[in-house]
């Protein structure tokens, strides 16, 4: 009987293995496409690439419109990503330490972003935004994205702080310490990986996103929407080179991210066995 179960069990991993693996192979095979595409020196999109060639970096980098997009990009994401992690910090230490009524409905109202479809977001700031002329500016996009944004910076903080042990914290308030001199020296070394953590995402979040752009951009748009745009008439195999960027960019971040969350992990590990 031990064997049967055992038999069961081997069968159930291989199949679980198999099924992994197909899933894995599924999401990574477009990586496989874009990327030779990009090299390819065809004048349209064409898989296999009959040859080696640049022209469609060349093509980015030397564009006006693509670089232009790529800056105004990198600039919201930049915004969003200080008003989120500093938003989303200050609302962990509530939400962690505080005690006040409709705190629960209130973190539930922080976190609807993630819950809330995007299109309604986007035309709910549309509505909002425009009765106030900022569509087509910076500042639009800043706003929305940093509403995007936030949920992943308090879920990230609040878990950190979840695990510091505040005794640290009375220790320097009762040795004369502010509390701003705490924070800087006691508080924020050990749980800053929490934080990059989220505002890693918080950049990620902004940077990707293309449904609240194609509603608040206008006449400027970011390079997600950039690629929308080219690829709503006509596909422009510029986008081949830009995604593949966009891979590379990615993967960096991913692995930075992988890196704080990593040491944030075992920092509340350690705290929590210190309070044990």
């Amino acid at each position: 009987m031990e064997l049967e179960e055992r038999k069961g069990i081997i069968l159930g991993r291989f199949v679980l293995y198999i099924v992994c693996g197909l899933i894995f192979i599924y999401l990574i095979m477009p990586i496989f496409v874009i990327l030779p595409i990009s090299f390819s020196s065809s004048r349209f999109l064409q898989f296999p690439p009959t040859g080696f060639s640049l022209q469609w970096y060349e093509k980015f980098f030397s564009g006006r419109n693509w670089i232009s997009a790529t800056i105004r990009s990198f600039q919201v994401a930049v915004l969003t990503t200080v008003f989120a992690t500093i938003l989303g910090t200050l609302a962990s230490f509530a939400f962690v330490r505080g005690q006040f009524p409709g705190k629960k409905l209130l973190y539930g109202m922080v976190l609807s972003p993630l819950i809330i479809p995007v299109i309604i977001t986007a035309v709910a700031t549309y509505y909002i935004f425009a009765r106030v002329r900022l569509i087509g500016t910076i500042w639009a996009l800043v706003f929305a994205h940093t509403a995007l944004a936030l949920p992943f910076v308090v879920v990230n903080v609040t878990s950190t702080l979840q695990g510091f042990d505040i005794t640290l914290e009375r220790a320097a308030l009762s040795l004369g310490a502010s509390r701003l001199v705490t924070f800087l020296r006691v508080t924020f070394p050990l749980i800053w990986p929490g934080v990059v953590s989220g505002a890693l995402f918080a950049f990620i979040t902004s940077f990707d996103e293309v449904v609240i752009a194609i509603f608040l951009t206008g006449s400027r748009p970011t390079l997600p929407k950039q690629m929308w745009d080219g690829i709503r008439i006509a596909i422009n195999p510029t986008i081949s080179a830009v995604s593949s960027l966009l891979i590379v960019f990615s993967i960096i971040l991913l692995l930075s991210l992988q890196l704080f969350t990593g040491r944030s992990m075992r920092m509340r590990g350690r705290s929590v066995s210190d309070q044990e």
